[in-house]
């Protein structure tokens, strides 16, 4: 064999192991499962002051969200991310061009609880309609 065949082989070999070996596995998304979906009315300490926008002001509602979690992946799941819908009773959208609601710190194996606290502009007439909530996030730390 040809000397530059050798040393093409042998170069082609040491790149495969070191980007083989050196590259940290990737992380894969965990999805949690949420269910049980409810809200009130904020504690009177979390109400927002309102906003004034010219000469109107803006009177938010403030609504704590809960429900369980299912994490069915045997480890915690860290910073996961809230998707979901929420609609007023006029099927129009609370969050507008917004599916992301919020995060969840640390979902334990298992069942588990959350809590998300949105604010709705008071014009927009309860009761709300929470549909396709998930979650997801990472089994290992990440770096934000």
């Amino acid at each position: 064999m040809p000397f530059r065949a050798f040393a093409t082989i042998l170069a082609t070999g040491l790149l495969w192991l070191l980007t083989t070996w050196s590259t940290p596995p990737a992380l894969a998304l965990t999805q949690i499962r949420l269910f049980d979906l409810s809200y009130h009315d904020c504690p009177a300490e979390l109400v927002d002051e309102p906003v004034r926008s010219g000469v109107a002001s803006i009177f938010p509602h403030c609504f704590i969200v809960t429900g369980k979690t299912e994490n069915k992946s045997g480890k915690p799941v860290v910073n996961a991310d809230i998707f979901g819908r929420i609609y007023d009773a006029n099927n129009d959208s609370v969050m507008q061009n917004r599916t992301r609601l919020g995060a969840i710190d640390e979902v334990p194996p298992g069942l588990g609880t959350f809590e998300l606290r949105i604010s709705v502009p008071a014009s927009q007439p309860t009761p709300l309609k929470l549909e396709q909530f998930k979650a997801a996030g990472f089994t290992g730390m990440v770096r934000r």
